[in-house]
């Protein structure tokens, strides 16, 4: 067993936390972020509505049968993207070992910062109060040898909370857990290991190998190998995203050219907002439509400059939507997608020789400069303020 120096720090409901931040007066409510129509889903929710049965990815429709005194706030993705990054900055001032899992929880190893900050422990409430006293949010911080433990661990002391597991405890802890606890062992597998009257870590520790690889196949080893806290994996720092993008979900299947290009000019400002705040630029955009069948197409297409604005993002998408030709049936989805990103200060900014291409980006700075002061629907595109907005991110 490594020594106990890995850390997961995962915010507590961080959308609902970073909006409460400016609604003081709905701490200690039920409230959920998400769009409050049929076939849009829960984003997050607070630990009020949580009790009720209320989960992420939920369905609202559902969400709001099970909690109807919840209060709904439609998200924020810019403001959210902006305090992940702060997030990250935080995390980057305790060591250079950071693993991003998503925009509010990571892995860090703190070996190189004892000397310097103190044991694990005092490292990780030192986090917790700089979250606290500069983000205005909670985290809660798992404590272990390796990464699989530290997940647990933070995601058992939740909310606001932390708890340390030594190597010596490692074992007895993990053997104290049910079964579900492991990774990979979600609802379909615990039936299968029920059925052999496995019910706890402790129970699979105990199972011949070779009868968890007749049941579970070649995932057997992997769930005995963590049913006795052996996770060799590292922490992997990660610094630049493969791509940034956004996806809406139509509250009804929709065939109107109209509203598909209203959306693609909203999702590519979401999307160049994200990447002007992570300060990248993208040499491809992608486009993703998803029909009333489910079915799914994407076309790409790569730039001949790297891109940060909507407006030239918007037009690509546009194109890549023409070049489906006629459709055979109306829409549910659709996505906008930069890809091949690069840091925006490695690349020469050569638009193009359109004057018009660079003022667009200085507006769409300014409109960044707002949204950062006064939120993210402050100033709109005009053709936004038509009506059919889709109803739920996806």
């Amino acid at each position: 067993m490594r020594r106990t120096s890995i850390l997961h720090v995962d915010m507590d409901a961080f959308f609902v936390s970073v909006e409460l931040r400016t609604r003081p007066e709905l701490r200690g409510k039920p409230v959920i972020v998400g769009f409050p129509a049929d076939r849009s889903v829960v984003l997050s929710a607070s630990y009020e509505a949580r009790a009720t049965g209320v989960k992420s990815a939920m369905p609202m429709s559902i969400a709001m049968r099970r909690c109807p005194s919840a209060v709904v706030i439609n998200p924020r993705h810019t403001l959210y993207y902006e305090v992940s990054a702060q997030l990250m900055e935080i995390f980057g001032s305790i060591t250079d070992l950071v693993e991003p899992l998503s925009v509010d929880e990571a892995f860090l190893d703190v070996r190189g910062a004892i000397r310097r900050l103190g044991a694990p422990l005092d490292i990780g409430h030192l986090i917790r109060r700089k979250v606290q006293s500069e983000l205005g949010i909670t985290a809660s911080v798992g404590i272990a040898g390796t990464k699989f433990v530290a997940k647990i661990a933070s995601t058992r002391c939740k909310p606001d909370g932390i708890l340390q597991i030594d190597a010596e405890d490692t074992l007895s802890y993990l053997h104290s857990l049910p079964v579900s606890a492991l990774w990979g062992v979600g609802g379909k597998t615990g039936e299968v290991l029920a059925r052999m009257g496995i019910r706890t870590v402790a129970d699979v520790a105990a199972t011949p190998l070779s009868s968890l690889k007749k049941v579970l196949g070649a995932s057997g080893e992997h769930v005995h190998r963590l049913s006795m806290g052996v996770d060799p994996r590292p922490v992997t720092p990660t610094r630049i995203e493969k791509s940034i993008g956004a996806e809406e979900t139509f509250s009804v299947d929709t065939a109107d050219d109209g509203l598909l290009h209203r959306e693609l000019l909203r999702l590519s400002h979401r999307t160049a907002s994200r990447l002007r705040s992570s300060g990248m630029l993208a040499r491809t955009v992608a486009l993703k439509l998803r029909y009333a069948d489910f079915s799914t197409v994407s076309r790409s297409r790569t730039v001949h400059t790297p891109v940060d604005s909507a407006q030239l993002i918007y037009q690509v998408a546009v194109q890549l939507l023409e070049s489906l030709g006629p459709r055979s049936m109306s829409v549910r989805l659709v996505g906008v997608r930069a890809e091949q990103l690069e840091p925006a200060g490695q690349t020469s900014m050569q638009l193009s020789l359109d004057r018009r291409d660079d003022n667009w980006r200085a507006a769409e700075q300014a409109l960044d400069r707002v949204s950062q002061r006064f939120g993210s629907k402050t100033l709109l595109p005009a053709r936004l303020l038509e009506p059919g907005k889709p109803a739920s991110d996806a």
